[in-house]
C-alpha cells in the first residue's frame, strides 16, 4: 500500500466516486464540471454551473509557517488556493468571466485568531481586484465563517463559485479527437501576474508533500496538524523544516516553507484571452489537479490512447518530495501535476499560436503529448532515459 493510501488519501478518490455515481451527469457528460439547464434564466441558450472546492490541507502548511515563523502573509495565499481551485475548473468548460464566490471558512477558534481570518478574507477581494486587470470579473458575496473546533483541528478553507453562460461559448471536450495535440502550460516559475517565483505544487496531494518533507519534529510540537490516529510510521518523516533554505536555479534561495506554500496559479488571464480569441481551436481543457497526470483521461469522449512523451522536466519541488518520500515514478505522476496543470486539446496547426500567447503572460508552454485512436482508453506516458508509464481506464 502507498503512502498516500496509509494516511487515508486516494489519488483517484475511488470511494468519493463511487458514492457519486448515479448522480446525473449533467448536459455534457464529458465535461470538466457539471453542466445544467439554465434553471436561473430559463434560457435554452444558457447554462447554470455550481462548483464546490478549497485549499485542502495546504492550510495546515500555512498553519505550520505562521506559529515557526509568525508571518501572516501566507494566508493569502491559501485564499488564493480555495479560489484557484475553483475558477481553474470552471475555466475548463470555458467560463471566463461575471463569476460569483462565496466561501466557507470553518476554523479551531483556539487556535485560529481573528487575524489570520482577516488576512484571509482581505486575500480573497486581493485575488479579485488582481483578477479584474485582466477582464476577468469575479464577485465576492461573502459566506460562512463558522467556529467547530469540535469538528476541525486548525482551519479549513473552501468556496463555492457561481456561472451562468451561454452554450455556444463552452468547452465540453467532445471534440476531442485522434490526431489532437496537448499542449501543457506551466505550473511553475513566475507569471507577468505572479510577484514571485511558483514552486509549481499547486493545491493537490499536499498530505503526501507535508508528510514526506517534513521532519518529525512537526508531529511532537504541533499534534493538532495531523490525525492522530495514524501509524506514527507515516507522520512527518521528511528531512526538512519549513525555514531550511535551498537554490532555485534563475531565483536564489528560497525556505522549504515557500516552495510548499506557492500559491496556486491560476490560468484566468491567458485563458481568458484564448477562450476570447480562439475558442473553436480548443477541442478540449483538462485541470491537472486531483490525480495528476492522469486527470485527463475522466474527460475523454471515446476510447483513445493518451501518449505523452514531452513532459516538461519535473520542477524542484517535486523531486525534493520524491526524494523524500522515496515514491517511484508510478505513484508521483498520479499524485501530482508534475509541472503543468493545464492541458489545452488542439489541432497541431494550431498550437504554436497558443504557446506564444501564454509565453505573452510569462508562462512556459508546449506539445506535451497527442491523441490516438485505440480499443480501450489508455494513458502512456513516457519519461526520458527511465521508464514508460502505462495507466488502463
Amino acid at each position: 500500500m502507498s503512502l498516500y493510501n496509509q494516511r487515508g488519501v486516494s489519488a483517484q478518490k475511488e470511494e468519493v466516486h463511487k458514492a457519486t455515481e448515479k448522480l446525473d451527469k449533467g448536459l455534457y457528460a464529458n465535461a470538466f464540471c457539471k453542466i445544467y439547464p439554465d434553471f436561473l434564466g430559463n434560457d435554452a441558450n444558457w447554462v447554470n454551473l455550481m462548483h464546490a472546492d478549497g485549499a485542502g490541507t495546504k492550510s495546515i502548511l500555512a498553519y505550520l509557517y505562521w506559529k515557526e515563523t509568525g508571518d501572516l502573509s501566507v494566508w493569502k495565499g491559501i485564499a488564493q488556493d480555495a479560489i484557484v481551485m475553483n475558477i481553474d475548473d470552471l475555466l475548463c468548460v470555458g467560463i471566463h468571466d461575471n463569476l460569483l464566490f462565496s466561501s466557507t471558512i470553518d476554523r479551531n477558534k483556539r487556535i485560529i485568531p481573528g487575524e489570520v481570518l482577516e488576512t484571509i478574507i482581505n486575500g480573497t477581494q486581493e485575488f479579485f481586484d488582481e483578477m479584474k486587470n485582466y477582464g476577468v470579473n469575479i464577485h465576492y458575496l461573502g459566506g460562512e465563517t463558522a467556529d467547530v473546533g469540535d469538528v476541525v483541528r486548525t482551519i479549513a478553507v473552501n468556496g463555492t463559485m457561481t456561472a451562468r453562460w451561454p452554450k455556444d461559448k463552452l468547452v465540453t471536450n467532445d471534440k476531442i479527437q485522434a490526431g489532437d495535440v496537448i499542449v501543457g502550460v506551466a505550473s511553475f516559475g513566475k507569471a507577468n501576474f505572479e510577484t514571485a517565483y511558483n514552486s509549481g505544487l499547486g493545491s493537490n496531494g499536499l498530505t503526501s508533500a507535508r508528510h514526506d518533507s517534513l521532519h518529525k519534529t512537526y508531529g511532537a510540537r504541533f499534534p493538532e496538524s495531523y490525525d492522530t490516529m495514524l501509524d506514527e510510521s507515516v507522520v512527518y518523516i521528511g528531512p526538512h523544516r519549513m525555514t531550511d533554505e535551498i537554490e532555485v536555479e534563475g531565483f536564489g534561495k528560497m525556505d522549504i516553507g515557500h516552495l510548499l506554500l506557492s500559491p496556486t496559479r491560476t490560468y484566468a488571464p491567458f485563458l481568458k484571452k484564448l477562450l476570447t480569441e480562439n475558442l473553436e481551436a480548443v477541442h478540449g481543457l483538462i485541470h491537472c489537479s486531483g490525480g495528476g497526470q492522469t486527470k485527463c483521461m475522466k474527460y475523454l469522449p471515446d476510447n483513445f490512447r493518451i501518449i505523452k512523451d514531452n513532459l516538461f522536466e519535473a520542477p524542484l519541488i517535486f523531486k525534493l518530495i520524491q526524494e523524500a518520500s522515496h515514491s517511484d515514478n508510478r505513484e508521483m505522476y498520479q499524485v501530482f501535476n508534475m509541472g503543468h496543470r493545464l492541458e489545452i486539446f488542439t489541432p497541431g496547426a494550431s498550437a504554436e499560436s497558443m504557446i506564444e500567447m501564454a509565453a505573452s503572460f510569462g508562462m512556459e508552454a508546449k506539445i506535451v503529448g497527442r491523441v490516438e485512436w485505440n480499443d480501450k482508453k489508455e494513458l502512456v506516458i513516457k519519461l526520458p532515459q527511465t521508464e514508460e508509464l502505462i495507466y488502463n481506464f
